[in-house]
Parts: structure tokens; sequence; C-alpha cells
């Protein structure tokens, strides 16, 4: 497809005979706010230093000089010049492009590159709460834009499988558990021996020194512990896995914290080598006043290590192992000091690539405006939120399409697709709190929104008995209901570029969003199926709107049903 864009700055700047260079052109157009205001517009007064003219004056006077060849028309309104596409020629080139390539459409061939990226990171013996949510949708969004654009991503779920909570798991299931309980329903029956450690152990703080000699002895390699803890895992990974296959997520790699437990020995031997690690009331730590951040601490007095030297390990395992470009953690907002310090340590270790490491920070999903807590019990199950949307999806399936044939496949798909999309249609950075009937909703800025309409697509082109287009032929449509989806449809390419540069899965899910009501007001003002000439272009127009829109939802993780 031509840029349109770049056809209008090549305009401007032929017309001021290169007194504004097409790069300078470009930077300064803008989108209108509305479509009646042209498809790009151009604020004179940037030249009227150059001119020594009035902005007013200058605007008229570009109308005039430009070649109008492409354009419908183009005006002058005050100090701006606006540009009106040509809606022929722009619906044949937008057109041809989606119906040749499909959910290719949008793709971009770069140098790409290995990109890691640390996402999800349940704890072991801890179930899957709503608070995991928004690290494993984001980070699956963010790895399907990056493979859309050329890279090669490595999803990584660096599993919470090692620390002192195994020492007070470990003795709150010896002193009230039983191994009954345990296989019968193993997290919920964990969860609730955690929760209770925490409630006795503020009447008897002596639990605290009990649960550090259990860890203790899984860190010696006690054959009790490990077995307690290689059991505590397998078990966890089992519930996990269920959530995980409702999402349609999978991951290249598994390796938690224990993973890195024989691989902190070298990062420690670095940093002494490099005379980095100082002594700081008995533990070991490396300044970075340098960077402005507050000392890192690498070994406790007792010489235990900390998260920090687990991920130096990490970072440097995962450079050797992938050699990446990128290396993204999709780890809440309150971690950014640790990631600050990760970072600045890897440089101070002489390790340039540490500027390729990218903290992908995100705010909290609250319930009732109350942060959502495993310790004090207060938790929301994401296993239970999506069985309740599901459901909810199904009761208002049977209310519109009753006679749907696989209404079952169709409500887990809109269900969990609706709690996925309400996730990411939020910025990343904002918190927001968790309604489900909000979010399961049909109408509105939802998921379910823009399933539907991707839905309605379908059931137009079959309606017509069309399943397929030539793609070397041209569709051209000047219907001006048909604009708007027209436009939406071109900027799907940058759009995903946008989201990619700036990490931002909502971007994606915005501009589904708008595509959907764009494509809905044209479907409510035309009369698609009736048989004239245009028939052929209007199917074409509905088939790209159905394909960008299944494909905007795939970039997010969410299905799109053909039938709802």
């Amino acid at each position: 497809m031509r840029d349109y864009k770049q056809m209008v700055a090549n305009a401007i700047s032929q017309a001021v005979d290169g007194q504004l260079s097409v790069e300078d052109a470009l930077a300064k157009i803008e989108t209108p706010k509305t479509l009646n205001l042209g498809d790009y517009a151009f604020p004179a007064f940037v030249l009227a230093r150059v001119l020594k003219k009035a902005p007013q004056l200058i605007a008229q006077e570009l109308v005039e000089k430009i070649d109008h060849t492409g354009f419908e028309k183009i005006e002058a309104v005050g100090p701006y010049v606006n540009f009106f596409l040509d809606k022929k020629a722009f619906s044949a080139d937008i057109l041809a492009d989606v119906v040749a390539q499909g959910g290719h459409f949008g793709d971009k061939a770069s140098e790409g590159g290995n990109v890691p990226i640390d996402m999800s990171s349940p704890n072991i013996a801890k179930p899957m709460s709503m608070g995991h949510l928004r690290s494993t949708v984001i980070g699956n969004s963010i790895a399907k834009l990056l493979e859309k654009t050329g890279y090669t991503p490595v999803k990584i779920n660096h599993l919470g499988d090692w620390g002192t909570q195994f020492g007070k798991l470990m003795c709150a299931y010896k002193m009230w558990g039983s191994e009954e309980e345990v296989k019968k329903d193993p997290i919920d029956s964990l969860l609730r021996y955690y929760v209770r450690f925490h409630e006795e152990d503020v009447e008897h703080p002596e639990l605290d020194e009990e649960a550090r000699q259990w860890f203790k002895r899984l860190e010696d390699g006690d054959e009790e512990a490990t077995a307690l803890w290689k059991w505590f895992r397998e078990e966890s990974l089992k519930v996990f896995m269920r959530v995980y296959d409702r999402l349609d997520i999978t991951f290249d790699s598994y390796n938690g914290e224990a993973f890195y437990n024989d691989k902190m020995d070298e990062i420690v031997d670095i940093l002494e080598e490099k005379g980095l690690l100082h002594e700081s009331k008995g533990a070991q730590i490396v300044d970075l006043s340098k960077y402005n951040l507050n000392p890192a601490l690498i070994k406790k007095t007792d010489g235990a290590t900390l998260y920090i030297t687990r991920d130096l390990a990490a970072a440097l395992y995962r450079k050797r192992t992938y050699n990446f470009v990128q290396s993204l953690y999709v780890v809440g907002n309150e971690q950014k000091n640790h990631f600050n310090q990760l970072k600045a340590v890897l440089k101070e270790m002489g390790f340039e690539w540490s500027d390729d490491i990218h903290h992908i920070p995100f705010g909290l999903i609250t319930k009732d405006g109350k942060k959502l807590s495993t310790r004090s019990g207060r938790i929301v199950l994401l296993e239970e939120v999506l069985d309740d949307a599901v459901k909810l999806a199904k009761e208002q399936i049977e209310a519109k399409n009753p006679s749907l044939a696989n209404k079952d496949e169709v409500a887990e798909a809109v269900g969990v697709g609706a709690v996925v999309f309400h996730d990411l249609k939020n910025e990343r950075l904002n918190n927001f709190d968790f309604s489900l009937e909000e979010v399961v909703r049909f109408e509105g800025e939802t998921g379910p929104y823009v399933q539907y309409s991707h839905a309605r697509a379908m059931s137009i082109l079959r309606k017509a008995g069309k399943t397929s287009f030539d793609a070397k032929a041209s569709y051209t449509l000047d219907d001006p209901e048909a604009w708007e989806t027209l436009r939406m449809l071109s900027d799907f390419p940058a759009t995903v570029e946008r989201a990619v540069k700036e990490y931002e899965p909502s971007v994606m899910a915005k501009y589904a969003i708008h595509l959907a009501k764009a494509f809905n007001r044209y479907y409510a003002h035309s009369r698609i199926l009736e048989d004239n000439e245009n028939l052929e272009a209007r199917l074409a127009l509905v088939y790209s709107v159905a394909e960008v829109l299944k494909e905007s939802l795939r970039l997010l993780g969410v299905k799109a049903p053909d039938e709802m």
C-alpha cells in the first residue's frame, strides 16, 4: 500500500520549492479529529517565518500550488491545509492489501533476534489469583506483537519455586497438614496451611525460626525437605497448566528461581574480581550511588543470597543461551527499583548488553478498591473468575442465539476472552478495579463486543455465499459511509508498530474497539447486500474488517468465533 502521508509531505515540499524538506513536512502533518476536516492537515504557520507571510495566506497559496493528483480535494481552512484522499484509489489500495495478505496484513520483516520475556511467574504452592493475570496476558500479547514484527520471542515462566516461604509451608504442613488432604486438593490445602502459618506466627513468633530451619534443610539437600519441595512444585504446575490451557498460553521455559541455585557463585566471583563487593554491617553490597540508587544487597550477613543475586545469574544465563537483542521483564510497577539496580550492577560488571534489558511495569488489579493479597487470604482465584465469566457469557448467548450449535465452545472463547481483553484494554501502568458484570458485556468497549462485530461480519459473508476474494481484483468504493472503516483498516500496520515500540497491548485493544465501532456504524447505515455494481467491493470491505478484527484479537491472545 502506498504511503499517503508521505504523498502529502512530498506535495507540500514541492509546492514551496524545497524550502521545507519532505522529512520536516512529514513531521508536521496532523490527522484531523473529524473526517469532515480531511484525512491529513498541514499547519501553514510552520512556514510563516520562512515565507514571511500570514499563515492563512500561505494556506490559500499552497492549495493553488499543490498538485491535486491523487487527492479528492484540498482546502484551506484558516492556517491549515486539509487534504482529502481519493476514496476510490484508496479503497482499491487498502482492500487489495488485506485481501491478498489476510492475517499477515501488518506483518513486518525486520532484523529481529531473540527476545526473552520473563512473565507470569506464579509462586509454587499458591493458587493463581487475578494478581497473576496481568503479567501473564501482557507478556503473551507482547510476544505475539514482537513475532508479528519479525522478532523471536522466548516466553519464560520464572516460577517462584525457592525461598523462605517454602520453609513456612513445610513447617505448616508438618504441623497441621495431611497427605490425604493435599492429594485431594493440593493448592487449596497448601494455601490454607500458608495463611494459617501467618495467623499463628503473630502469637507464636518461634514458628519463624522453625520455618527458617526447614528452608535451611532444603538448601542443604535434606531428603525429606527436597521431596516435599518437588511434590509441591509438581502439584502446583498441574493446576497452573489448567489455567494456561484455558488462556491458550504456552511457555518456552519453566526455569524458576531454583534453577539458578548453582549459578550464583559465578556472579559473586565476578563482583569480587572486579572489586565491586563492599562490606556493610556484615552484608555484601554493590555501591550504586553513581546511578542515584541505593546499594544492591548481594549477600546478607548470614551469607544468604537475595533476589537480585539470582536475577543477575538469570540475566547472564539468558544472554549466553539466547544472545538476546532485548530482554523483557513483565513485572509489577512496584519492582521498578529492583530492575534499576539489576541493570546498574550488570553495567558495573562490564556487561554493556544491560542496556537491552527492559522492565515492562504494570499497575494493580483491585477488588472493591482493595489490593489482592495471598498472605491475608484476600484473593480472587483466576480459575474461578474464568469459570464465572464463561457462565455469564453462556447465559447471554442462550438469550441472544439459543440455537447456536457449539454454545459451550463459544462461551469459553467469549468468557475467557472477555477477561483477557478487559485487562489489556487498560494502559499497562493504570490500576483498575475488576467487576465481572462490566467485563462480560456484549455492548460497550468490551472483548465480547469486538468478537460479536467479527461474528457479524462473518455472518454477512455467509449470507452472501462469499468465502474467498480474488487478490488481483480491484475493489473500488467511494461510499462516504465506508470511509471511516477504510481509514481504520489502513491504520492497522502503524498500530502494530506503535504497540511493539511502546510494549503496550492497550494500543491494539483500543484499535480493535474503534474498528468494531466504525464497522457497526457502516453496517447500520448501509445496505451491504444490495445487488449492484458495488456489492463485491462492499463484501471485500466486510471480509477485510473480519480479517483485521480477528488478527487484532489474536495479537491480544483472544479468540474470534465465527458465530455468536
